[in-house]
């Protein structure tokens, strides 16, 4: 019989700084989930949703203290989603994988992951910096950078990252601090030094500010869009950004991928920070995405042993997490 055998918070520190417009980290608490049927063990990690209040404490005890039946399918009405559904559903994941013998995407009916290009997050700063932080990106052979931004002064910042990275492929996520701007005008001043898509421009549940602008680039969805419910109330969005934290975990992810497509949206597959435990899942819905963005655990001082490793600018399959390899 399936039971829980551990849920435990591991703190792993940041290369240096990590910063958004929100505030810096310089370490990320992740929580671990252990499950086995006394033969087999899998493994499960996520992050907590610190804007939606969440805890890494918080999400242990809520594993702790789950008692409705360990299958993928009743976590999603058993349990909220959130880090806590995420880590335990994505050790079950791993443990059913383990059991029959074969990898996750196997089990999940998902082709072969093939490696991923991933975006490198350029953290807020003032525009030396981050001129300096993309030109180190772009030597280290990324294509696709992600800037993060803050509603003063982003043009100036996206100019100098330009100038630092000038080959590179750009996408900017405002973390809802346009909102109170002319976002049409904006994303066109930024479409003009090359960024070619601007994620969550707008507050969380005031959706409705996105109705009748006509952006020259593709505005995407992140911490408006959870899971398959939030599709209804996001047409004026053109893309959705997918994190398995946000998600709880790997069955709602894939199945949030799937109808995002067939409704028409782009998809981004992102990340919490946090190690190759928790980024190797979201790399089986990253396959085919229109962005990649999974460096959380690129962005740390270190990483788990059999992590994803990065070579030539693309994330490689680890082997600590998903089955047989």
């Amino acid at each position: 019989m399936t039971r829980i055998i551990s849920a435990t918070v591991e703190r792993w520190p940041v290369a240096g700084a990590f910063v958004i417009s929100r505030g810096a980290k310089t370490h990320v608490d992740v929580i671990v989930c252990t499950v086995g049927d006394g033969v087999y063990q899998g493994r499960g990690e996520g992050t907590a949703i610190y804007y939606e209040g969440e805890s890494a404490e918080g999400c242990v005890a809520a594993i702790q203290g789950y008692a409705g039946p360990l299958e993928r399918a009743a976590l999603l009405t058993h349990m909220p989603r959130g880090a806590a559904r995420n880590a335990l559903d994505c050790a079950l994941w791993d443990l059913e994988a383990r059991q029959a013998g074969v990898p996750v995407w196997e089990l999940a009916g998902l082709d072969a992951p093939a490696p991923l290009p991933s975006a490198f997050t350029i953290s807020l700063g003032k525009p030396d910096r981050m001129e300096a932080d993309a030109r180190a990106a772009a030597a280290r052979g990324f294509a696709l950078l992600k800037c993060k931004l803050t509603g003063e002064g982003d043009r100036a910042r996206i100019a100098a990252v330009r100038a630092g990275a000038p080959d590179a492929r750009l996408i900017v996520d405002a973390n809802e601090s346009w909102h109170a701007m002319d976002i049409a005008a904006e994303a066109a001043a930024l479409a003009a030094l090359g960024v070619e898509m601007v994620e969550q421009p707008v507050i969380h549940g005031q959706e409705d500010r996105l109705a009748g602008v006509r952006a020259p680039l593709p505005l995407c969805a992140d911490e408006s869009c959870h899971t398959r419910a939030d599709l209804d109330r996001l047409g004026d969005f053109d893309a959705v950004n997918i994190k398995l934290d946000k998600a709880g975990g790997l069955t709602e992810a894939l199945a949030l991928a799937k109808e995002a497509r067939v409704r028409g949206f782009r998809i981004m597959v992102g990340c919490m920070l946090g190690t190759s435990l928790g980024i190797a899942p979201a790399a089986l819905v990253a396959q085919g995405a229109d962005w990649i963005d999974l460096d959380g655990a690129l962005l740390l001082a270190e990483d788990r042993d059999g992590g994803l490793s990065l070579r030539d600018g693309l994330l490689q399959p680890g082997t600590l997490w998903g089955g047989a390899q």
